[in-house]
């Protein structure tokens, strides 16, 4: 490896070539227009990755000084930035050519001249031409970091930036998105959608699930019923709405239905506007069971004949369990004629008054440390 000092005029001519292509960009664009600005990032970040491996690790800190001693009216060049930058490049074409060793892999590509082929052409090809590319430069620079430095594949990037673009999130809802691991939990949910919705419609239905569904904006002390739950859902509806996703629409908790003689109370009736259809929300605090299945498929029959008009497609439930057993749940759908989906819920739980006071402090816990470490007599 070369060092710095034995290529001063390489680098000098290099750093020249850099401050031109930063000029000739702020000429061309104002780097407050997002998709330049991402895109000149970007190009930042392929340059020195480029020459990093002939001139240090170094390579940062010094091209960051000097770009900031002759550029000291741009923004984005410090240390910090050059190297989100270069996280930034590295993390889609690592991703990228990882994707292209998996596919050979799979195809069962022999080891030899045409597998090394494709991998010289991935790594050859101009990678911000991929589709990560093109989406990234549709979201600020800030929800872009967040993503490339949290996400662990590609599949998982370009699933945040699609959502971020879809549902306008902003930098601290894709954060909470993200650490409550949405990716794993989009369309995870057991349903029957592909046996009782038509195409698209039963793909977008499956879309719309979670599983499980995480309400870590409520705080319950045991015990607890249904009830309870319902109340502090709906009186956190913002937050239940954003967990829920993109086209719901509250209707009512507790919504009454007269069927034949009787009441019924459903626990939270939704409308979804993608779907063009009544969703029925069924909360229970315990483990999954047959018969819940049997009750919301009433519950549905009952929407349907009583409150979807004609231009409405079939009502959908989703029911939501404490806990399930993912068999169990499949053999309880596998004849319900009516389109519905399971899901597991997690909320945050606090200890009652009284449980609080019987468990030790910090300090007591740190006074019986300090005796367990002084010398028996």
């Amino acid at each position: 490896m070369q060092t710095l000092n034995q290529t001063d005029q390489q680098y000098k001519d290099w750093l020249s070539e850099l401050k031109s292509k930063i000029r000739s960009t702020q000429i061309k664009a104002s780097l407050a227009v997002n998709a330049t600005l991402v895109g000149f990032y970007w190009e930042l970040g392929k340059m020195i990755s480029e020459k990093e491996g002939a001139w240090g690790s170094k390579l940062i800190e010094r091209v960051a000084k000097d770009l900031q001693a002759d550029l000291s009216d741009i923004k984005g060049l410090s240390t910090t930035n050059l190297k989100y930058c270069r996280q930034f490049y590295q993390f889609y074409t690592n991703a990228i050519v990882q994707q292209a060793v998996a596919q050979i892999e799979n195809e069962i590509i022999p080891i030899g001249q045409q597998a090394v082929d494709q991998l010289e052409t991935v790594n050859n090809a101009d990678i911000s031409h991929h589709l990560a590319g093109k989406l990234a430069t549709q979201i600020p620079w800030g929800h872009n970091i967040h993503i490339f430095t949290k996400a662990k594949s590609l599949d998982e990037a370009h699933f945040y930036i699609q959502q971020t673009i879809e549902n306008g999130w902003s930098r601290d809802v894709l954060a909470l998105q993200m650490k409550s691991q949405l990716f794993d939990r989009q369309g995870k949910a057991i349903s029957n959608f592909q046996l009782t919705l038509p195409d698209p419609q039963s793909e977008l239905a499956i879309q719309t699930l979670k599983d499980p569904y995480v309400f870590d904006f409520l705080t319950m002390t045991n015990p607890f019923k249904e009830k309870d739950i319902e109340e502090q859902l709906v009186s956190h509806i913002t937050k239940f709405l954003l967990e829920l996703g993109k086209g719901f629409a509250f209707i009512g908790r507790q919504y009454h239905l007269l069927v034949g003689e009787s009441d019924y109370y459903i626990d939270l009736l939704f409308y979804h506007i993608k779907l063009r259809c009544y969703v029925v929300i069924e909360l229970k605090n315990t483990k999954f069971i047959p018969e819940y299945a049997g009750k919301l498929n009433f519950y549905l029959s009952a929407v349907d004949s009583l409150v979807k008009s004609d231009t409405d497609n079939p009502t959908i439930g989703i029911l939501m369990c404490r806990d399930k057993n993912n068999f169990e749940t499949e053999f309880a759908l596998r004849n319900i004629n009516k389109p519905m989906g399971i899901s597991e819920f997690q909320l945050t739980e606090i200890l009652p008054e009284e449980l609080k006071t019987s468990l030790p402090t910090i300090e007591e816990i740190e006074q019986d440390l300090k005796r367990l470490d002084e010398p028996s007599a």
